[in-house]
């Protein structure tokens, strides 16, 4: 019962992270040029993007938290019993965090470029300044891997519930035995 409803939690909060992120990237900053006696700049027009992609960022970031907390990061705790289980939890685990990285990178690295809104000024020089916005794409792929966190830590888990099945516990006679010594 509690599994289900820490997987029911976690996957809510991976798809409020995807639809902040879907957004984001369709509500990224564009940039308009224009020029007037003062000297040539650019103005942007919004800056939800910014706001929708870090929502976004601590969403992921706090269903990876959970995970990471139920299952003590795979490190503490009692030993994950041998078998097919146990190898693939410990696979999605470091895939889970490598996922989990490209994900927060590609959200953090949106929202700090979405923001980075200035206004460039040519006064000195004849051409006019660059009116840099986001790629078109970088919230987008911070989204997909979002679901592929959100997909691979939910393995995970069960993988890691089915080897940590009450712990791994070696046999209670572990020594070596020896038949009963007859002259």
């Amino acid at each position: 019962m509690a599994s289900t409803l820490l997987l029911v939690v976690v996957c809510v909060l991976d798809v409020i992270a995807f639809a902040l992120a879907v957004a984001a990237e369709h509500r990224r900053a564009k940039a308009s040029y224009y020029s007037d006696a003062n000297g040539s700049y650019c103005v942007y027009d919004s800056d939800y993007a910014t706001g929708l992609g870090v929502g976004s960022l601590l969403l992921l970031m706090a269903s990876q938290v959970i995970i990471m907390l139920v299952t003590r990061c795979l490190c503490c705790g009692t030993a994950l019993r041998p078998g097919r289980s146990r190898v693939w939890a410990i696979t999605l685990f470091i895939t889970c965090w490598v996922t989990f990285f490209i994900a927060e990178v590609c959200l953090l690295a949106g929202s700090v470029r979405n923001a980075y809104h200035t206004r460039y000024r040519s006064v000195l020089s004849n051409h006019p300044p660059s009116c840099a916005t986001l790629r078109k794409g970088v919230f987008g792929a911070g989204a997909a891997f979002v679901v592929f966190t959100g997909i691979v830590s939910e393995l995970f888990y069960v993988y890691y519930s089915e080897a940590n099945n009450e712990g791994f516990q070696p046999a209670r006679e572990t020594g070596i035995r020896m038949g009963t010594y007859h002259k």
